[in-house]
C-alpha cells in the first residue's frame, strides 16, 4: 500500500493486492466448484499440472477423484507468449469444455474467469495476484467467497476498515456494497452506530435538514428541532448509499462537513463538531460524472480516499454455487423447512450458471433460488433446461456469449473476441483509440473491463498514466 498526497491536501490510498504477479511469476488457480464433494483449489504456476483421476506419477496437485474424469484428463501449463495458462485435453473419455465450447486438441489459452468442464466436473480458472497476508477470518463470514476477486476485496476491506478516512464503495446494483460498508464499520472500532441512508430517499426540499438537522421554527412545519443524520451518527459511521444521486446544491455542504468535521443545522447560527466517518456507495461512474460536471471533483476526491470496487457476480463465478446454497438455506429456514435437501444441479446446468451474466447480481441469484425451491420436491438435480426455464432471457444470454464470462452479446459488426494484446504499447494504443476509455478498450477486445486492468498490471503499466 502507498499513500499519495494530492495538491489540495487530500490523499488517495492505493490498495495492496491490486496488481498481478510480475510477468516472470505467473500465478493462477483452478477452483473446482462442482460436484461439491470434489470442491478444491488447484494452484497453478509455470510448471504444467495434469488434471485427472490418477495423474501420472500420482501427482496430487491435479488430483480430482471423480468417476467422470479420465485418469489423465487435461493438462494446464503456462504459455509465455500468450501470457496465460493454456489447456490441452489429453484425449479424455468424457471430453472437456471451455466456456461452453468443446476443447479441441490444440493448446487453448484461458482467460481470467474461464469456466472449464471436465466430464461432470466444473471449475473456474482465475489469474491471481500474490497477497502479502490473508484477511482476518471474521471477514470471511461477512464477505464470503473463495474467488480471487472476493479474497482481494476482503484484503482491501481489512486495510481500509480501521482507518478513519472516508471510503467510497463502488459496484453494480445488487453486488453487495452495503455488506462492505457494514464490514468497514465493524472493523473501524468506532463506538457509535452505523446510520445508513439511501440518498434517493432524501426529500428534495428537506434533504439539507435530513442530513444536518434543523432548529425549531427553521421553516414551515419545523415545530421542533431535529439532529439530522450526521449528528445521529456521531462517534460512528454514516453510510450514504447512491451518493451519485446527491443534489448539486448539497454537494458543497457535504464537502464542508467532510473537510471541517462540523455541520450547521438549518436555521442555526453556529456550527457543531461531529465525529463521523463517512462511507459512500454508488453504482455510477463518478469519474465520468466529475468530467461532465455532474459531480464535484473536490467532493469525489474527499469521498474516495479509500475506493473499494465490489466485484459483480459474473466476476466471481467460483462463488455462485456457494451463494445459491446460502440463499436456499435462508429460503427454507423462513418456511420451516430447515432440514430440506440442498438444491442440486446437473453439470451442464452448473456450467450455464457460471457463464450467465447475472445483471441483477446477488438479487438475481436469490430470485433464481426462490423459483427453483418452490418445485424442488422431486429431489432431482436441476437440469439445464429447467434452469433456462427459470431464468427468462438466460438462453439468449448464453447463446450470445462471446466466451468472456458475463459479457453481453457482441455487436454483429464486431468480431466475437479479439486476441489479447502482446505488449503494453499495443494495449495503450487501443485505449488511446477509444478516447482513453478502459471500458471502450474492453468492448473492442470483447472482454470485461477488469481484464484490461489486469493486462495493464501484467505489463507493468502505471494506471496513473491513464488518469
Amino acid at each position: 500500500m502507498h499513500d499519495d498526497h494530492d495538491d489540495d491536501g487530500s490523499r488517495t490510498i492505493t490498495l495492496e493486492g491490486s496488481a498481478l504477479a510480475p510477468a516472470g511469476l505467473p500465478t493462477g488457480r483452478l477452483a473446482v466448484v462442482h460436484p461439491p464433494e470434489h470442491a478444491r483449489v488447484i494452484v497453478l504456476g509455470k510448471e504444467p499440472v495434469t488434471i485427472g483421476r490418477k495423474p501420472k506419477g500420482d501427482d496430487a496437485r491435479g488430483l480430482i477423484p471423480a468417476s467422470t474424469v479420465s485418469r489423465e484428463h487435461l493438462v494446464l501449463s503456462w504459455d509465455g507468449r500468450s501470457r496465460a495458462h493454456v489447456a490441452l485435453d489429453l484425449g479424455s473419455h468424457n471430453g472437456s469444455w471451455l466456456d461452453g465450447a468443446p476443447l479441441t486438441a490444440a493448446r487453448t489459452p484461458l482467460d481470467d474467469g474461464a469456466v472449464l468442464r471436465l466430464g461432470g466436473v466444473v471449475a473456474v480458472y482465475e489469474l491471481e495476484p500474490p497477497f502479502a497476508s490473508d484477511a482476518p477470518a471474521p471477514l470471511e463470514a461477512a464477505l464470503p467467497g473463495v474467488s480471487a476477486a472476493m479474497r482481494r476485496l476482503r484484503r482491501q476491506v481489512a486495510q481500509a476498515g480501521p482507518d478513519p478516512s472516508a471510503a467510497l464503495v463502488v459496484g453494480e446494483t445488487g453486488a453487495g456494497k452495503e455488506h462492505v460498508a457494514r464490514a468497514l464499520h465493524r472493523l473501524s472500532g468506532r463506538p457509535g452506530p452505523l446510520v445508513a441512508v439511501n440518498v434517493t430517499e432524501l426529500t428534495a426540499d428537506l434533504a439539507e435538514s435530513q442530513l444536518f438537522g434543523h432548529e425549531r421554527g427553521a421553516f414551515t412545519g419545523a415545530d421542533r428541532a431535529q439532529p439530522g443524520l450526521f449528528r445521529a451518527a456521531h462517534g460512528g459511521t454514516l453510510f450514504l448509499d447512491e451518493i451519485g444521486e446527491l443534489p448539486a446544491a448539497l454537494q458543497p455542504k457535504l464537502l464542508r462537513a467532510l473537510q471541517e468535521g462540523e455541520v450547521r443545522a438549518v436555521g442555526a447560527t453556529r456550527t457543531e463538531r461531529v465525529d463521523v466517518r463517512v462511507i459512500a456507495a454508488t453504482n455510477r461512474d463518478l469519474r465520468a460524472d466529475v468530467a461532465s460536471g455532474a459531480f464535484r471533483r473536490d467532493l469525489y476526491a474527499r469521498l474516495s480516499l479509500w475506493e473499494l470496487d465490489v466485484p459483480a457476480v459474473r466476476e466471481r463465478a467460483a462463488d455462485i454455487l456457494m451463494w445459491i446454497e446460502r440463499f436456499h438455506r435462508a429460503f427454507c429456514a423462513e418456511r420451516g423447512r430447515a432440514g430440506a435437501a440442498a438444491l442440486r444441479f446437473e453439470p451442464d446446468a452448473v456450467e450455464a450458471l457460471l457463464l450467465a451474466p447475472w445483471p441483477d447480481n446477488l438479487r438475481g441469484l436469490d430470485r433464481l433460488v426462490h423459483r427453483l425451491a418452490h418445485d424442488a420436491q422431486d429431489g432431482l438435480p436441476v437440469s439445464r433446461a429447467r434452469l433456462l426455464d427459470a431464468v427468462p432471457g438466460l438462453a439468449a444470454d448464453l447463446a450470445g456469449d462471446d466466451g468472456a464470462p458475463g459479457a453481453a452479446a457482441p455487436d454483429a459488426a464486431e468480431p466475437a473476441k479479439r486476441p489479447a494484446p502482446t505488449s503494453a504499447e499495443e494495449l495503450l494504443a487501443v485505449i488511446a483509440e477509444q478516447g482513453g476509455s478502459i471500458r471502450g478498450a474492453a468492448r473492442w477486445y470483447g472482454r470485461h473491463h477488469k481484464q484490461v486492468y489486469r493486462w495493464l498490471d501484467a505489463f507493468g503499466v502505471d494506471r496513473e498514466r491513464l488518469t
